[in-house]
């Protein structure tokens, strides 16, 4: 029996544009290394301190220079060539990676170095992303941006899915070190990927990088009841639902605090938005893209409830594998709905904020998680957080019909 092919993912994209294909595989193949860095500083913060808040706390050193500095790294996406923006910062972020490796081949053991190294991280992203997420836009048409969107968005789940699992058998086989190694060469296939991209020149009239630019975007975005909506949807399920930080606590006190274990609880997530990502081929037909990104995230919300009472380790898996479906469809609507709704000129900014909402929210909100459940139970904070975002999402419909009502052009294939 074969599944629709109208149900399965529009590779499309792939097909028709080889600057975008090897980007895309560059970008799969590094995004796997870093999740495996990602997993490999949280399960070292853990172990050093036995905290979950001190694991919210890396959250809270990349989101604070993500919401501080995004906009401005957004603004110098718009006032120079995106493509060189995208490969020097992409050497800067394989340095930091490099220096990840260097601590836990020493066994320094300093908390306060992975903070520290967390948060340059942060710097350093806060301008690759938005000039990265302009491209691609720039190589693709707009009818097929919506299949763009959802391969670009299994390339992240695929990373989140595969990245986990493997630093989970990684540092059960041989430790932590193997992890931040491995981190550090995929980063050869995400410089060759953008190294072959033609040059990325923002269109029109070039942005002058600062304050003025960035005020000059929020006003935009601001104006916009659309871009607003998007911008506070994506902010609202991160900042209030994020759980990632009580996963290894939920691990140790529930399913035996092994990194196998943990590897697969920050995986579920990510295999929900690969199944989510393969099986979007129906939302290039959805006409509302707004009302849509609303009931994904709401059902996003309802997960979070579900693993936050759940004390089985196949239900909890299978509750986040859910939730993570339905974030990849929440993400390929609103990406859809900014790209469309945003002239070039604006683009590294919007993508900006969308950064700081989507990457910012998210570690505030895992700083969020593990603050609560400091002060009560793991569980409690993920009920809370999925109570929180529901609240959130319903507000939203309320106040902003224009934004749920909005549909961007189908396409006729």
């Amino acid at each position: 029996m074969t599944l629709p092919r109208r149900l399965l993912v529009d590779a499309s994209p792939l097909r028709r544009s080889s600057a975008f294909r090897r980007y895309w595989i560059g970008s799969v193949l590094s995004a796997v290394g870093t999740q495996m860095t990602l997993f490999a500083v949280t399960y070292q913060v853990f172990t050093l301190t036995n905290s979950s808040l001190a694991v919210g706390g890396i959250g809270l050193c990349a989101a604070v220079p993500a919401i501080a500095f995004g906009m401005l790294g957004g603004s110098i996406g718009d006032a120079a060539d995106r493509r060189k923006i995208v490969l020097y910062s992409s050497l800067g972020l394989a340095a930091v990676s490099a220096l990840f490796a260097v601590q836990s081949l020493l066994e320094l053991r300093q908390l306060w170095l992975l903070y520290v190294l967390a948060v340059v991280e942060a710097l350093i992203v806060s301008v690759n992303v938005p000039a990265r997420r302009t491209f691609t836009p720039r190589l693709l048409p707009a009818e097929l941006l919506p299949a763009g969107a959802a391969l670009n968005l299994m390339t992240m789940h695929l990373s989140n899915t595969v990245g986990p699992l493997l630093a989970g058998l990684v540092a059960a086989a041989g430790g932590l070190n193997a992890c931040y190694v491995i981190d550090v060469i995929s980063f050869g296939a995400a410089l060759y990927g953008v190294f072959r991209l033609p040059p990325m020149p923002p269109e029109g009239t070039l942005a002058k990088p600062g304050i003025k630019s960035v005020m000059d975007a929020v006003g935009f975005i601001r104006g916009s009841s659309v871009l607003t909506g998007a911008v506070l949807a994506d902010l609202f399920a991160m900042a209030l639902g994020m759980p990632f930080a009580v996963f290894p606590a939920i691990n140790a006190a529930l399913f035996g605090g092994g990194p196998q274990t943990l590897g697969l609880l920050n995986a579920a997530p990510a295999i929900g938005g690969v199944l989510g990502s393969a099986l979007s081929g129906p939302v290039g037909h959805v006409s509302r893209q707004g009302r849509a990104m609303l009931l994904a995230g709401i059902g996003w919300a309802v997960t979070l409830v579900g693993f936050g009472l759940s004390t089985a380790l196949w239900l909890s898996v299978g509750l986040l594998v859910a939730g993570g479906a339905f974030d990849v469809i929440s993400v390929v609507f609103r990406t859809t709905i900014l790209q469309a709704a945003t002239p070039d000129r604006y683009r590294s900014r919007v993508s900006a904020a969308e950064y700081v909402a989507g990457f910012g929210g998210s570690q505030l909100g895992n700083f969020r998680a593990g603050a609560v459940a400091s002060l009560s139970t793991p569980g409690l904070s993920a009920v809370i957080g999925g109570l929180s975002t529901i609240a959130a999402s319903v507000l939203l419909w309320r106040r902003l019909p224009g934004f749920a009502a909005y549909g961007v052009p189908l396409s006729n294939d």
